[in-house]
């Protein structure tokens, strides 16, 4: 009988070599809209008024996005500075860098998608779709909260410790950034482990009971993890950051349970101790190298 999904796939085939050239232009493409989205940040005005005296330094658009960091995040009472001369040229390229790598992600995660769709089969495509949707959609939402929430909760819960040691609220502009930064591209991957886990779980390579055996535990862990990260955040500040990360652990359990009893775990090759004869379908040990039923080399 005709397969028409081998036709499908063998009219679509290509060599190596054409298959390194069609990376390379999605890479290209990925790599110039990062540095269009880079170079925007750094040379958009946020207004026109300088055209009225053009050699006066205009504020770039980037400017008006670490303004809006520090308005929303710093402290009141907290001042920034600069400490050597070249930090604030080193945060405008840095912060310009982070921005337009994550206005360019949509674009990134389409040349990506655009790369792999063709190499797979319709079945495939059930499987693997609903693992890249979940991770980007939890992706962002971590992003959203790690700059909304964690990272507010986390400078200022720094700050305590000024008063502590009897030092004035003053923080390098690079430490106050950086800060903000990582702790949102952190908890924007965090909140991608239910996927990673129930990954994990699909392929063998661990099982629920790594959660649910010892869930007494890991909640005791995660609780002293934020009570040290909210040192003065209080219990609301504890909830918001405790809450959320109890609920994506267990998201993480119960669609890992639906693949445990749907008897779709199956577990790694390379994890496995056996495997099956390509020749006559019997059973060998991973350390054989002839098949114990027709005799014939596995390699």
């Amino acid at each position: 009988m005709h397969d028409s999904s081998n036709e499908t796939r063998d009219s679509s085939a290509m060599t190596i070599w054409e298959h390194m050239d069609e990376l390379a232009k999605r890479l290209k493409v990925a790599l110039y809209t990062v540095i269009l989205f880079t170079v925007a940040m750094m040379v958009i005005p946020t207004n026109l008024s300088f055209l009225s005296n053009p050699f006066e330094f205009y504020d770039p658009l980037i400017g008006l996005v670490l303004r809006t960091i520090r308005a929303q995040i710093l402290p009141p009472n907290a001042r920034l500075i600069g400490l050597g001369l070249t930090a604030p040229i080193e945060l405008y390229f840095t912060a310009s860098v982070v921005v337009g790598v994550g206005f360019s992600l949509p674009i990134v995660a389409y040349e990506f998608y655009r790369f792999i769709d063709p190499a797979l089969y319709p079945h495939e495509k059930r499987d693997a779709y609903p693992f890249v949707l979940s991770f980007m959609a939890l992706f962002v939402i971590g992003v959203l909260f790690g700059y909304l929430v964690a990272a507010r909760f986390l400078v200022t819960a720094m700050f305590p410790f000024f008063t502590a040691v009897g030092a004035e609220q003053i923080i390098s502009v690079m430490d106050f950034y950086t800060t903000v930064f990582s702790t949102t591209l952190l908890t924007g991957l965090i909140f991608t482990t239910p996927v990673v886990f129930v990954l994990l779980v699909r392929f063998g390579i661990v099982g629920t009971s790594i959660v649910t055996r010892n869930r007494r535990y890991i909640y005791a862990a995660l609780f002293v993890l934020v009570a040290m990260t909210t040192a003065d955040g209080g219990p609301v500040g504890d909830a918001l950051l405790y809450l959320p990360m109890i609920t994506l652990l267990e998201l993480g359990v119960f669609f890992a349970k639906r693949y445990e009893k749907s008897g779709k775990v199956k577990k790694a090759a390379w994890l496995q101790r056996t495997h099956t004869c390509r020749f006559c379908a019997t059973e060998i040990s991973n350390d054989s190298p002839f098949c114990p039923g027709c005799g014939k080399a596995q390699t």
